[in-house]
């Protein structure tokens, strides 16, 4: 995949003294609810609307992160490719693929 293709996903990056939080969106879906069954999923402006970034920024940040979350295709994608999110691990919400991790 390519660092054109990525330019389309948004980051949020948030730093504590604990944690390195990236939060990542593909752009169509940013302010959107996806819905499925009891599911409300807010992808909301104020957690994932950071910057539009490629792929490259997304992994620097990534590599980092002690807490990552991710939705869409775009996104997801671009961890599963890097190795960071098992395909085994995506939740579907509203046929949009969403992943996340904690590390300890």
């Amino acid at each position: 995949m390519d660092g054109t293709i990525m330019s389309q996903v948004y980051m949020r990056v948030s730093e504590t003294h604990e944690h390195y939080v990236v939060a990542i969106c593909d752009k169509q879906l940013l302010g959107k609810t996806l819905t499925d069954g009891k599911i409300k999923f807010k992808v909301s402006e104020e957690f994932y609307g950071g910057e539009l970034v490629d792929v490259k920024t997304c992994l620097n940040h990534l590599a980092k992160a002690t807490i990552a979350n991710m939705v869409g295709k775009k996104s997801v994608q671009t961890a599963i490719t890097a190795g960071l999110v098992h395909e085994q691990a995506i939740l579907f919400i509203e046929g949009h693929p969403h992943a996340q991790w904690v590390k300890l």
